[in-house]
């Protein structure tokens, strides 16, 4: 079955990379949301060539409309999701919509993170298909926008509709892992702040409020907590140690003022907490909003935003999808895989809330991800295809 799957996927080499350059030269920027539907266009056209049923969902209209994919391969209710994102980050020029190839590398913007992940679901599924591969239960397909902005009009709202993970006995995405299999992930409260005073001009700088000394009053007292959560270590395996210190990152983003002859009227500031398993979204959010309602009791005109949300989540190594990844990932590569803690968000939490298996095991680096200079390693992409085939034969078998 391995030699098989392996044989048949090497075949389509060329088209997984061919497909794969068309998805990268879609700029699905995220923010604001650009390209959607020519990007999902063209993946709903390549699953219809490959015999996959699929159905497109829209999500919300205006002026960047979002959509999902859901797709099916197979006729048993037993189901492993395959599930991606199309959107990516922006892109630090143009330039990067413009894929090429150098030796084994695809270089582009989402090449890593990651569309070549989803030609590797994809081509996983028609290989299957191809082998006469039979299942006991189905492949589902799943690829939504906003992943890189939190999931609000992708992954949560197809999971408010109930059409995410039904009949679920596991789900595998495919992040850039590294060649490592993420079992755990961070949450996140993103916040932006803002602190208001009043403007004057310079000279009669005693009429106004600045709101830039304000906002350094704020600033100071998150950095005195940030010490404190710095404090906080995760027991989950991540590399290397310094990265197992809980987060929070004052400053992400700073904007203020007009003018340098004028008091600043306003100045705000992101506030980024990365959350590790052992910590509680609820717990941490309430903290936060203590300390706001404290800072507001001392005269301070303060506004709060939350720009996204997010649970941490985690599954044990020794689940059988875990187990089963696990097997398949040494089959095929010759190593046997690390499990560690993924540094961000995660969309296994969407699954995994549900009480569905779900792990990131891709082709992608992370350390070249969201950069300049962003690839993919062409191999690593075929690999990473067999690997999906292979785990839904045993899982599926």
């Amino acid at each position: 079955m391995k030699s098989l799957i392996q044989d048949e996927i090497k075949s389509y080499r060329d088209e997984i990379l061919d497909f794969t350059k068309a998805l990268v030269a879609i700029p699905t920027e995220n923010p604001p949301g650009r390209a959607y539907s020519q990007c999902v266009e063209l993946i709903a056209q390549e699953l219809r060539e490959l015999g996959v049923s699929s159905k497109v969902v829209k999500i919300t209209s205006g002026e960047f409309p979002r959509y999902g994919i859901l797709g099916f391969y197979g006729q048993a209710k037993r189901t492993l999701y395959f599930h991606g994102h199309y959107d990516v980050v922006p892109a630090a020029n143009q330039q990067q919509f413009r894929p090429f190839v150098r030796g084994d590398r695809l270089f582009g913007r989402g090449s890593s993170d990651m569309k070549s992940g989803l030609a590797a679901m994809i081509y996983a599924i028609k290989a299957l298909k191809e082998c006469h591969i039979d299942l006991n239960g189905r492949i589902g397909l799943t690829i939504v926008p906003d992943e890189e902005t939190g999931g609000v009009l992708g992954s949560q709202y197809l999971a408010h509709k109930d059409l995410l993970g039904k009949n679920g006995i596991g789900m595998l995405t495919p992040e850039p892992t590294g060649g490592t299999i993420w079992n755990a992930s961070r949450g996140a409260i993103s916040i932006r702040l803002t602190v208001k005073g009043k403007p004057a001009h310079v000279g009669l700088h005693y009429q106004g409020v600045n709101a830039f000394e304000k906002m350094l009053s704020v600033a100071n007292i998150l950095l005195k907590l940030k010490k404190k959560v710095e404090n906080r270590k995760t027991r989950f395996n991540i590399y290397p140690d310094a990265a197992r210190r809980s987060v929070l990152l004052v400053g992400g983003r700073c904007e203020g003022g007009t003018n340098f002859n004028l008091v600043p009227g306003e100045c705000s500031f992101t506030v980024d907490r990365r959350i590790n398993p052992e910590e509680e979204l609820r717990s941490e959010r309430q903290k936060f909003a203590a300390l706001f309602d404290r800072l507001r009791a001392r005269g301070i005109n303060l506004k709060h935003e939350i720009l996204q949300e997010g649970r941490s989540a985690r599954i044990s190594e020794r689940e059988p999808l875990a187990q089963t990844l696990r097997e398949s990932v040494l089959a095929i590569t010759g190593r046997a895989p690390r499990f560690e803690m993924c540094p961000g968000l995660l969309e296994i939490r969407f699954y995994i809330e549900r009480g569905i298996p779900a792990l990131a095991y891709g082709p992608g680096l992370l350390k070249v991800s969201h950069g300049p200079n962003e690839f993919v390693r062409i191999s690593d992409v075929v690999r990473c295809a067999t690997v999906y085939a292979l785990t839904a034969t045993r899982m599926l078998g």
